[in-house]
């Protein structure tokens, strides 16, 4: 029995890394590397061919996806970290794998009360390389040197709100906060604010997200070498 799952699992393994090379390839096919050697989707013509190929590349708006779903996008405004507008729109996306799973955990806490806030989701490649001239700390910001996972559209920034009133729960800070509070061993005073960050955190995990030590909001999905690297802005 334990020979079978080692095996099985060994062979998801290896079809997962075969079909992220087969993806690589494809992109490659149309796109030049940048400076850093990265290959970077970064017209809508590429990124079309690619979801013509897989359609688990697509790009899934959120707000149509995920009822109840809400957002404070604060890239969209000078209140973020920044100071800087980086995005023209509120538009949040996910790629297809990462939608479906964050709609589950949606599922989960809204049987709670609870709903999800968007913070961040999709986010174009050079709003990376922005932020990174800012805080270049590869704890805080995605060294544009490998690109992130917010780039590949697999990952996401978000928090809780009540499900009724729309008020967002109390965490141990506030969005893109740089300090040791933000961290996962941070042991807040406060037991309903250690509370509703486990909440968070352990729905978000048993969907088949990975966390962030050093940021309570951020999650990812493992896979995410799988989704190559965008930039393109989307209306």
């Amino acid at each position: 029995m334990n020979q079978f799952f080692l095996f099985r699992t060994m062979r998801m393994l290896l079809l997962s890394a075969l079909c992220g090379t087969l993806i690589q390839v494809a992109v490659a096919q149309q796109v030049t590397p940048n400076k850093y050697g990265l290959l970077v989707v970064g017209t809508t013509a590429q990124y079309e061919q690619l979801i013509k190929k897989d359609r688990s590349q697509e790009l899934v708006d959120l707000e149509h996806f995920i009822p109840h779903i809400r957002k404070d996008v604060r890239y969209a405004t000078t209140n973020n970290f920044t100071h800087q507008q980086l995005y023209k729109n509120t538009k949040i996306y996910l790629r297809r794998p990462a939608a479906e799973k964050l709609k589950a955990v949606q599922e989960a806490l809204n049987k709670k009360g609870y709903t999800l806030l968007i913070y961040d989701a999709y986010r174009p490649y050079r709003v990376t390389e922005e932020m990174f001239k800012i805080v270049p700390n590869d704890l805080y910001a995605a060294d544009p040197r490998k690109g992130s996972g917010h780039n590949r559209g697999v990952a996401v920034d978000l928090s809780m709100a009540d499900l009724k009133t729309g008020k967002p729960v109390a965490m141990p800070t506030d969005f893109d906060d740089f300090t040791k509070k933000a961290h996962e061993n941070y042991v807040p005073a406060d037991p309903i604010v250690a509370a509703n960050r486990k909440l968070l955190r352990d729905t978000m995990k048993q969907h088949g997200f990975k966390g962030s030590s050093t940021e309570w909001w951020h999650f990812y999905l493992p896979d995410y070498k799988k989704y190559p690297l965008m930039d393109i802005f989307f209306q």
